[in-house]
């Protein structure tokens, strides 16, 4: 294992090199190949996208390449020096809802959806963010080891940090909260059993984490949506900060949440990560009775 840390590692610094414009294009290419050996990705790439209303094959064709360009620049945000990488922030919207929230000392819930690169939103924010204010990541070891090494060093940066996903970790993230600093979280991954719910997104039934709305209540923070738009040709990034939308009655926080990401996605459907199984059961959950 730690020679298999070490090639990915060496390639990794290597590819981190090449011009965002060129890992775009590799990546391009990667997203191509990944779909066309793996039927299980092409499977729920396809699916999900069909299910959510997107029949349109152009933008297939575009979210395909899109998600190797996400794989692909990877290497150039996660070791680059961190100046650097907040430098590919070529445009910001909505940058005075942070201002506003951490002027307020109650804390900041950065939810950040796979859209986009998910991973510059953090790294943008501590650098441009007070010592005083930094972000604490929650972090979820990989599935294959010999990339969390690599994962590891690209997201420990000054005024950057990161919570495990248990028990432990969400304990790290309220206190840091108490503390008027901000955290990040990924919303639209299935959490562990006991950890969800079950509510709509793109019209069918969704293992929802909880842990944003129950951070957000037991901290008074608020809660900031975040993605990173992709530019064309290697242009770097424009970062895009949204409110949560307002409530609607009869409505779940989790429904709530789940209607927010779709506002999300749909400005930028193409950049979406289409081909994780949200819809799927967690171990030892109980499956939804019917339509949320």
């Amino acid at each position: 294992m730690p020679k298999r840390c070490g090639v990915v590692l060496l390639l990794a610094r290597l590819l981190a090199k090449l011009p965002l414009s060129v890992l775009h294009g590799l990546g391009a290419a990667c997203g191509w190949m990944v779909y066309l050996v793996s039927p299980r990705y092409r499977h729920y790439l396809s699916a999900n996208l069909r299910a959510a209303g997107f029949t349109q094959a152009a933008l297939r064709r575009q979210a395909i390449a899109e998600a190797g360009k996400g794989l692909l620049e990877l290497p150039a945000i996660w070791l680059r020096p961190h100046a650097m990488v907040a430098g590919l922030v070529k445009q910001v919207s909505g940058w005075d809802l942070a201002e506003a929230a951490l002027a307020r000392r109650r804390g900041i819930i950065f939810l950040t959806p796979h859209l986009g690169c998910f991973e510059i939103t953090a790294q943008y924010y501590a650098q441009r963010a007070p010592v005083s204010a930094p972000l604490t990541a929650l972090y979820r070891p990989p599935k294959k080891k010999a990339v969390e090494p690599l994962m590891l060093a690209g997201r420990a940066r000054a005024n950057l940090h990161l919570a495990s996903a248990d028990l432990r970790g969400v304990r790290t993230l309220l206190r840091a909260l108490k503390r008027g600093e901000a955290i990040g979280i990924l919303p639209d991954q299935a959490p562990g059993v006991g950890e969800g719910e079950w509510a709509e997104f793109f019209g069918r039934p969704a293992y929802t984490m909880t842990l944003a709305r129950r951070l957000a209540a037991a901290s008074g923070a608020q809660i900031v949506l975040a993605y990173a738009e992709r530019l064309p040709r290697g242009g770097g990034y424009h970062l895009h900060l949204a409110p949560m939308p307002a409530s609607i009655e009869g409505e779940s926080a989790e429904r709530r949440l789940n209607r927010a990401l779709e506002q999300l996605i749909r400005l930028c459907p193409a950049q979406y990560g289409w081909g994780y199984n949200r819809y799927k059961v967690p171990a030892g959950a109980k499956p939804p009775a019917g339509p949320c």
